[in-house]
């Protein structure tokens, strides 16, 4: 029996969707491979539309799907990373400059840059949930990965901010501490979907990433390796699911059933023929009659699909339109790759389905193949789950908490006028 490798990190995670609560708990061992120790999940309580909107409900589930993650690790967890996909998360792209003076870039110039970046930041009432060094540029050459060494007139950095409305992530974030959990740090669920969906030549080349949750699709945009635009779409795979109830007058728990079963985003002929039962096992004594069913509390499998594609139109419409906004080309020859995600990507023939309303090469993504993930949380939905325990792996750098011998001077006016006299002492002594 081969013995268990050391880690010398545990991280753990929590998801918050408006569907589904889950949490993972993952190890590094000693050579860098990640290993899932334990996941679980249960369904979201207090939560609407990434929103809490039931502090105690929303808390006992968090609870309950930390600890069903901690049963199956044997172990426990004192703090966790938080995925967000509600409170109103936008997305920017700053560009910071500072005069080098054509001579070699040292690590005190790059610190310098980041800390005026810092300095920069305007958050105008809102919380900062990013502020994350994309790319380097100087003079005429850009994309440059680590200007450290290099001679320069001036320096500057791509600075990708990710916001988010400030009372509801205080929200989250007392959720997460009243089940007895600290909050390593609240991240925008599109940029943990992206670690786990995307590759690095993908955000490079130029992608869409749709994130189809239960009540929220989060659209994103990469390009030259970064996130440079983000929209928020509330509605989501509920939203489908409601229709159904509401078509044929059955209970919610009914048309999830229907619509995971036997729903498909893409019709077939013999569709009218199929008949498909609306009660399960476990509503089997259920006197209510689905609206248009026949004697046998049946209905036709075309009426299901023409609900469900009838929901879809209007979302994929919706993704269609913000990715025009977003400058993102679709619909015509050499259109970029759009890659869905997410509970509600798991729909029957969903792909297809997007890439003929869409006009763009379209794929499924579902979490990468992390050793001891189980079988059953290796689907879409879980994906952005995933993502949250790559990106705490990683840790990528923050600009807020770039430390730098001039982080107290450039508090002041007249940072030109600090620089140059920085500079001048570099010079002479």
């Amino acid at each position: 029996m081969a013995s268990q490798p050391r880690f010398t990190n545990v991280i753990a995670a929590v998801n918050i969707g408006s569907f589904r609560i889950s949490a993972m708990i993952a190890g590094v061992a000693e050579n860098g491979e990640m290993h899932v120790l334990g996941s679980g999940h249960r369904m979201a309580q207090g939560i609407k539309r990434g929103y809490v909107t039931d502090m105690a409900a929303a808390t006992y589930a968090v609870r309950d799907a930390v600890e069903r993650a901690e049963k199956l690790a044997g172990t426990t967890v004192n703090s966790v990373w938080v995925g967000c996909s509600g409170a109103g998360l936008a997305s920017t792209i700053n560009q910071v400059e500072i005069d080098i003076g054509g001579r070699r870039i040292e690590e005190e110039d790059v610190e310098h840059l980041l800390a005026e970046a810092a300095e920069g930041l305007e958050p105008d009432g809102r919380t900062v949930l990013h502020a994350l060094p994309a790319c380097y540029f100087l003079d005429g050459a850009d994309g440059v990965a680590d200007p450290k060494g290099l001679h320069a007139e001036r320096l500057g950095v791509d600075i990708h901010v990710m916001y988010a409305d400030s009372a509801p992530v205080r929200n989250v974030t007392e959720a997460v501490q009243q089940a007895h959990l600290e909050v390593e740090g609240i991240v925008a669920s599109p940029l943990a979907a992206g670690y786990a969906c995307l590759s690095q030549e993908e955000r490079d080349l130029g992608v869409a990433l749709v994130e189809l949750g239960a009540a929220v699709t989060n659209v994103s945009v990469y390009a030259a390796g970064m996130l440079v635009g983000l929209t928020a779409i509330p509605r989501g795979s509920g939203d489908i699911t409601d229709a159904v109830a509401s078509a044929f007058g059955i209970k919610r728990f009914q048309a999830e059933r229907l619509k995971c079963v036997n729903g498909s985003a893409i019709a077939s002929p013999h569709d009218h023929r199929e008949m498909i039962a609306v009660t399960g096992p476990d509503d089997a004594a259920s006197t209510s009659v689905a609206r248009g069913a026949d004697a046998s509390g049946r209905i036709p499998r075309a009426a299901l699909i023409s609900v469900i594609t009838g929901e879809l139109d209007g979302l994929m419409r919706d993704v269609g339109r913000a990715l025009e906004a977003m400058g993102f080309a679709t619909g015509k020859a050499g259109a970029r790759q759009v890659v869905l995600t997410g509970g509600g990507a798991e729909m029957t023939g969903l792909a297809d389905y997007a890439q003929s309303v869409l006009g763009t090469p379209v794929k499924i993504c579902r979490p990468p193949a992390l050793r001891g993930l189980p079988e059953a949380h290796a689907v879409p939905g879980f994906a952005t789950l995933a993502g949250l325990i790559l990106y705490a792996a990683d840790d990528p750098i923050d600009i807020r908490s770039v430390s730098t011998r001039f982080t107290q001077v450039t508090r002041m006016r007249g940072l030109s006028l600090v620089r140059q006299v920085w500079q001048a002492l570099r010079a002479n002594f």
